[in-house]
């Protein structure tokens, strides 16, 4: 193939590229690309997309109101009691109206509620969903309402304000900025990442062991001859069709400098030390037991890595995807509601995720990563008689990472209606990551990035304004008040104690609890408690009588709790 018969085969949107199996779309060189290098922060945001409208009510399940939901969908609802598989509760500090538990497969996502590594944001949508896949998913890419219709993305909208725009081809990349901006698992161009009047571009390759030299053998690469870049004549190159194929040339040679320094920074970097989940442990359809996330998610933290700190990729946004929540039919196993190919979905986001943070944590990048899941819409509060669920409106977002503000935001839905109610537009999300994450000034995401204040201007509908969400810390902090206020040893009473003393603790989680007092060498004297325990509130009472006086220690072990506390006994 000669070169321009490659360049004519060359889509303006999309050329193929993969690192470990795992297909790319990067925003190549464009401005975007070129702006990166002046970014004041080095975080990074990973969008997770729940393609075909996640059934939010599985998810997370309502508690307190409970019998309603069973009502509504007793074909294909969670058992809360009597059931070896049953829903997870979440949190019982929260109020009653605010209550959920977790569909049993995500205990991956429970463990990181209880380490403050996750906000679960409840009834997100916007005005007038219509429950369609194909517009819900440009409405939610474009960061427009349901009367929009932006060529843009809000993500390339907040790029192209928050650094100042440059003409693409120029000297990029340099020495400056190496990397693409933006990073898409799958073979799409999504709105998300798309300016006015700037397309993203993108390049492939298929293997990492062949990665460069695949490109290196591209035909169009080593074409000789007269006119070997096909180009037009001297009086054309100012033409419409001079400029338009200088672009086209240079995002081929561009290419190749993508393939090589993304290879590098593969190959650097070390594999995880963690594992990853490869398959649904339990009965699901076939098609679902591979768990698509893990070789996503390992791929960012290792490319983020690149062996060691400031090695790794400066790209700023990735998308990842993950299918299969159009679940109108058998969303369960008619035998078992906990299981079938939603399970399985909420198994592999949930394990992965997890993992993901594991390894973020291990390699050092934990402070930088903050993660983000997008669905187009939810499902109908009731169930279908197919054992699924049918297109609804509002449906819970989840936030992970140390930059998450733990807990629960907004309320468990009315279960009497037909749909969700929207809680909060999914805009004001967008708008407080962008600001208490990114960094972003607020002046810009209100005018150049939504066209309309999400913190504090009128909402769209209804009275009132919106309000602070408290979704997304600005500053990366520890969440050991969050833990310590689930997860406590609490001071034993009377102390000192002559007779008899009460220890008691909190957890958030059922969990084996091991309670031991221990003498003042370490050494354990009487074993308290040593059983499963069930999340509360609990008190074990000690008696001292047989004890000689002195300084003794009561240590529990349980979980994410680890703790030991002093006790004296006193002889009068």
């Amino acid at each position: 193939m000669k070169r321009r018969n490659f360049i004519k085969k060359l889509s303006l949107a999309s050329v193929p590229f993969a690192i470990g199996g795992i297909p790319l779309k990067l925003m190549a060189e464009n401005s975007l690309t070129r702006m990166a290098r002046q970014s004041t922060n080095d975080r990074v945001l990973i969008i997770l997309q729940m393609h075909g409208g996640n059934d939010g009510i599985n998810t997370v399940i309502p508690v307190d109101n409970y019998d309603l939901y069973y009502s509504r969908r007793a074909n294909v609802a969670i058992p809360r009691r009597n059931s070896l598989r049953k829903l997870i509760e979440v949190d019982r500090t929260l109020p009653p109206d605010a209550q959920i538990g977790f569909h049993p497969d995500m205990i991956g996502m429970k463990d990181l509620y209880d380490r403050g590594r996750l906000c679960v944001i409840q009834g997100v949508s916007y005005l007038n969903n219509n429950g369609s896949h194909f517009r819900g998913r440009d409405i939610s890419f474009m960061g427009g309402s349901f009367n929009d219709y932006y060529s843009s993305g809000w993500v390339g909208r907040y790029l192209q304000q928050e650094f100042a725009p440059l003409v693409f081809p120029d000297d990029f990349p340099n020495a400056d900025m190496k990397d693409p901006l933006a990073i898409e698992m799958g073979n799409d161009v999504s709105l998300i990442f798309h300016q006015d009047g700037n397309i993203p571009a993108s390049i492939s390759l298929s293997d990492p062991a062949n990665f460069a030299r695949l490109v290196e053998e591209l035909e169009g690469f080593v074409d000789q001859g007269v006119d070997p870049r096909g180009k037009p004549p001297a009086a054309l190159q100012n033409s419409p069709y001079g400029q338009e194929l200088n672009w086209i040339l240079g995002l081929e040679d561009k290419t190749e400098d993508y393939a090589d320094r993304l290879y590098e920074v593969f190959k650097k970097a070390p594999e995880t030390t963690v594992t990853y989940p490869e398959r649904y442990p339990f009965n699901a359809p076939r098609g679902s037991l591979r768990n698509g996330l893990t070789a996503q998610l390992k791929l960012i933290a290792r490319l983020l890595d690149g062996g060691g700190p400031g090695l790794g990729v400066k790209t700023k946004v990735f998308l990842v995807k993950i299918g299969g929540f159009d679940t109108h039919a058998e969303q369960v196993e008619s035998y078992d509601p906990t299981m079938g190919v939603h399970a399985a979905l909420l198994y592999h986001i949930s394990s992965a995720m997890k993992a993901f943070q594991d390894d973020l944590r291990v390699r050092g990048l934990e402070d930088r990563v903050l993660s983000v899941t997008t669905s187009e819409f939810g499902r109908r509060i009731h169930s279908n008689g197919s054992y699924g669920t049918d297109h609804g409106t509002g449906a819970p977002m989840f936030i992970f990472g140390v930059g998450a503000q733990p807990g629960v935001v907004g309320k468990v839905p009315d279960l009497t209606r037909d749909n969700v109610d929207m809680q909060f537009d999914y805009r004001q999300v967008y708008a407080h990551i962008l600001r208490d994450w990114m960094m972003v000034d607020q002046n810009k995401i209100n005018q150049d990035i939504f066209f309309r204040d999400f913190f504090n201007g009128p909402k769209e509908e209804g009275p009132g304004n919106y309000e602070a969400m408290p979704i997304v810390s600005s500053v990366v902090s520890s969440a050991e008040t969050f833990v310590s206020d689930r997860f406590a040893l609490n001071d034993c009473y009377p102390n000192p104690a002559t007779t008899f003393t009460r220890i008691r603790f909190r957890i958030n989680a059922p969990v084996h609890v091991e309670l031991n007092l221990l003498n003042s060498q370490g050494r354990i004297v009487q074993s308290l408690l040593n059983e499963s325990r069930e999340a509360g509130e609990h008190d074990v009472d000690v008696d001292v009588r047989a004890l000689s006086a002195g300084l003794y220690l009561y240590q529990i072990k349980a979980g994410l709790l680890k703790e030991t506390k002093k006790l004296i006994v006193q002889r009068s």
